[in-house]
């Protein structure tokens, strides 16, 4: 079935026309081309499509489109302007990614993160990120890319 939904997208309200089973994934990704919401899994268990709904890191692809209420922002919502979000700086900076395709995933979820604990131990942070694969095995870079952004956002 199809129905008419209005989602706050990136700060901005994207109205569109749907079916009752597509996935927030669907949406984002094919209907409104924002690229770094990714497939990966299908399941929920990688954190490819890593979203943040209301600030809490959501698997997009677990989530229907219905039922997407809040405030959901993408990698591309984190950008002001022409300037890279610190935590995107430091990934940057530390070369905490190679292939790339998990970074949004990892970006979105260490700011849901670092909003939750200013300053947790290495261990709390490789816990924090466990739901957040990454093939190319990049994860001291990612460590090390959290501190960085640990330190630019506390020095704010």
């Amino acid at each position: 079935m199809k129905r008419e939904i209005t989602l706050n997208i990136n700060r901005e309200l994207e109205t569109l026309t749907i079916d009752d089973a597509d996935t927030l994934l669907e949406v984002l990704s094919e209907r409104l081309k924002l690229w770094s919401v990714r497939e990966s899994c299908g399941v929920g268990v990688c954190g490819s499509c890593t979203v943040l709904v209301d600030g809490q890191p959501v698997s997009s692809c677990l989530l229907l489109a219905t039922r997407a209420a809040g405030e959901i922002t993408t990698l591309e919502g984190l950008q002001t302007g022409s300037s890279l979000h610190e935590i995107q700086q430091a990934f940057v900076e530390e070369r905490a990614l190679q292939c790339a395709y998990c970074t949004p995933g990892f970006v979105l979820t260490v700011k849901a993160f670092l909003e939750q604990n200013r300053n947790p131990s290495d261990q709390e942070i490789r816990e924090y990120l466990a739901g957040n694969l990454c093939r190319c095995a990049g994860y001291a870079d990612i460590i090390r890319a959290v501190r960085s952004a640990q330190a630019k956002i506390n020095s704010r």
